[in-house]
């Protein structure tokens, strides 16, 4: 049974927009059914094992000084790897929380904390445990400066302007299959950074085209 593990911050755990900050402790999140990953399980058809890896806050690179340190994904993705398996594909779309303006973003920073986890993933001791297993890069749609939370993703759009470029050239030196979510859907007008649900569906779609091409 081939399985797919998908490994990303709010927007893979299924977050929706919203046009205010929410209650402490209440997570709000599309259903099963309805998130990216489970549209792109259903999308590749049966047999295929999905494994969601989503975390609101998850960045590629930084311990957040407001949310935690764990919010690096590196160590993260280490457990996730070493917890789940075999594995035949790996997903990753992170850089949208490594654009908040607290991290100094750049185009090229943030490709350098997606790098660092392309290194994790390819590195001989997990294609070893896993017994070998694809990676696909998704570049999140670019930020938009409004709704509740554009104070901390001042910087966030002109940040993320190129990065898909970024991305495709880390994905293409290290063999990895590419995908830019910037061609397939845009963030929700009511908070900048988050999806819709026809944008979950249509990026679940994107995604499981793309995996079946790898």
């Amino acid at each position: 049974m081939p399985t797919l593990l998908c490994f990303g911050d709010s927007n893979t755990w299924g977050a929706p927009a919203t046009g205010v900050i929410g209650a402490p402790g209440l997570a709000r999140r599309f259903g099963p059914g309805v998130r990216w990953p489970s549209v792109c399980a259903r999308a590749l058809g049966e047999g295929w094992e999905l494994v969601e890896e989503g975390l609101p806050g998850r960045t590629a690179q930084f311990e957040d000084p407001v949310m935690g340190a764990h919010m690096d994904g590196r160590p993260a993705l280490r457990m996730a790897l070493n917890s789940h398996g075999p594995l035949d594909v790996l997903a990753i779309m992170l850089g949208t929380n490594d654009a908040k303006c607290r991290f100094a973003p750049t185009p090229k920073r943030i490709t350098a904390g997606i790098a660092g986890l392309v290194d994790v993933a390819r590195s001989r001791d997990q294609q070893d445990r896993h017994g070998g297993f694809s990676i696909l890069l998704i570049c999140p749609p670019i930020v938009e400066e409004v709704g509740p939370f554009a104070a901390e993703f001042h910087g966030a759009t002109e940040a993320m302007t190129g990065l898909a470029e970024e991305y495709a050239a880390l994905a293409h030196a290290n063999g990895c299959g590419f995908l830019d979510a910037n061609d397939v859907i845009k963030v929700s007008p009511l908070d900048g950074i988050h999806f819709n649900e026809p944008e979950h569906d249509a990026l679940g779609q994107a995604v499981a085209k793309a995996i079946l091409a790898l």
